[in-house]
């Protein structure tokens, strides 16, 4: 889809509440950590977080724009259709949302009323790591986070239908990470903080393993935590199942301001 909307233009859309801001404000952060970190694909893969109040409404990037030009009023709200909301004066351009991206999300966000935030990336060692038979292995403290805590969905092409957000969803489960297979990495969270830092820690656990492995092939010998000290461990990292990034997230956003606050435009 082609598109016409500059990454400085305010998509139209009316009142906005400050919950709605609060959120615009996170979701434009991840994008610009993300674009920080290296994870971003050109223009592909999308981060989108549900509306507070706004049943079946969520944020997505505009199709066309780089995770570096995001900001939190240039975010596109949409619905589960895919249908833009807002109000729009009669001339403004009006952005896509790629197709592919909003199934996939609008899929997530319809079965996991529990996740605020969806993150989809295309990062290398994600892909490297999903492309292996046994996935994700418990070969550090990073990985041991997801140790039985994390799905995985065969690669079926590009996702344009609603059949395969049936099946994807299925795949997830109740899990809060997935490998998708050949193709990349995705993370939910219950607020943007908590989808950013599993995103971040399961990269991390990806390359550490791939570093790994080459370490391996060259002769070095390779040790394992044993299965019941792994099993405790993600019990511990999974903390009771408190909400992740609280902590770490102001931090970030510290960070982000140093470099460039534009994100919070």
């Amino acid at each position: 889809m082609s598109f016409a909307l500059r990454p400085d233009a305010v998509v139209p859309g009316g009142e906005i509440s400050q919950a709605e801001r609060a959120v615009r404000v996170d979701l434009a952060a991840a994008y610009r950590l993300a674009a920080l970190n290296g994870w971003d694909d050109l223009v592909y893969t999308h981060l989108s977080a549900t509306v507070p109040g706004e049943a079946d409404h969520f944020l997505i990037n505009a199709f066309g724009l780089a995770f570096d030009e995001i900001t939190a009023s240039n975010l596109v709200k949409i619905n589960g259709r895919g249908q833009l909301v807002g109000d729009w004066p009669e001339g403004a351009a009006r952005p896509s949302v790629n197709v592919t991206g909003f199934a996939l999300h609008a899929a997530v966000h319809a079965a996991r009323p529990d996740a605020q935030c969806v993150i989809h990336l295309h990062n290398t060692a994600g892909i490297a790591v999903s492309a292996q038979k046994h996935g994700l292995l418990p070969l550090s403290q990073h990985a041991l986070r997801f140790h039985r805590r994390i799905a995985y969905h065969d690669y079926e092409g590009l996702a344009f239908t609603p059949e395969e957000g049936t099946r994807l969803t299925a795949s997830l489960g109740n899990h809060f990470a997935m490998l998708l297979r050949n193709h990349g990495t995705l993370t939910i969270g219950r607020i943007v903080a908590e989808a950013h830092v599993l995103m971040a820690t399961l990269i991390k656990a990806c390359e550490i393993q791939i570093q790994i492995q080459i370490q391996a092939q060259a002769g070095g010998e390779v040790v394992s935590p044993a299965p019941h000290v792994a099993d405790r461990a993600a019990e511990q990292l999974e903390d009771g199942g408190a909400i992740e990034g609280v902590i770490e997230w102001p931090a970030l956003l510290r960070k982000l301001d140093k470099i460039d606050a534009s994100y919070r435009d």
